[in-house]
């Protein structure tokens, strides 16, 4: 199972921090927003060769029974979940920060990929390996990797990037910039120049929001 930390950093969390687990030490870094979005490797993209396919999803990686979707509703609901047998997740709250919705069935739920699938095929993961590929479309080591929201949302979003597609939520958008900022940093994923630019323009008006990510292994 996974844990949510609380979302929002303290502003002077601006240095590279250790991680505390018993594992091999690796760095947290802690970047403010708009420092971090021109750390991220600018190049052109191509969908070419992409197939949803390619990124196998939705598996249970560490065989408890739990596959990924049930592992993230499970961790971000605000009540303990209700979970049936064979890990049927039925009941919880979840907030939905993309629109402020609240639900508390699942099946109004789906569960994002910050950046996804096809988006990060276009900036870099055409290159990597299908275990590869695997690992990031499942990533649990993340809090900003994978997010619960309303099926609506997720499906307006689709594969677009911040230049075309923000959250209706005015609110939540200097998050979802950092979210997305860090998830492209922590995989080392490339963006293109309208992407960049509508992350800075983001990132002007998003006073000290912090961007803290672990680069993948």
């Amino acid at each position: 199972m996974i844990t949510k930390t609380v979302r929002g950093l303290a502003a002077a969390a601006l240095a590279v921090l250790p991680l505390l687990s018993a594992a091999p030490a690796q760095a947290v870094e802690a970047l403010p927003l708009a420092y971090a979005v021109q750390q991220l490797p600018l190049a052109a993209e191509s969908r070419e060769g992409y197939e949803r396919t390619k990124f196998k999803h939705w598996v249970d990686e560490d065989r408890d029974g739990c596959s990924t979707r049930a592992e993230v509703l499970i961790a971000e609901s605000r009540v303990p979940a209700t979970v049936e047998p064979r890990c049927k997740v039925t009941a919880g709250q979840w907030y939905s920060y993309y629109d402020g919705v609240t639900l508390e069935a699942p099946g109004g739920l789906d569960i994002d990929h910050m950046v996804p699938l096809a988006e990060a095929w276009d900036s870099g993961a055409s290159q990597w390996t299908a275990a590869r590929r695997e690992a990031y479309a499942n990533d649990l080591s993340a809090e900003r990797s994978l997010v619960a929201v309303t099926a609506k949302t997720n499906r307006s979003k689709s594969d677009q990037d911040p230049s075309t597609w923000l959250p209706p939520l005015a609110d939540a958008r200097c998050t979802y910039a950092s979210d997305w900022v860090s998830t492209k940093l922590r995989w080392n994923l490339t963006v293109d120049q309208a992407e960049a630019d509508a992350l800075a323009v983001l990132a002007e008006g998003c006073g000290q929001e912090v961007v803290e990510f672990e680069p993948a292994s």
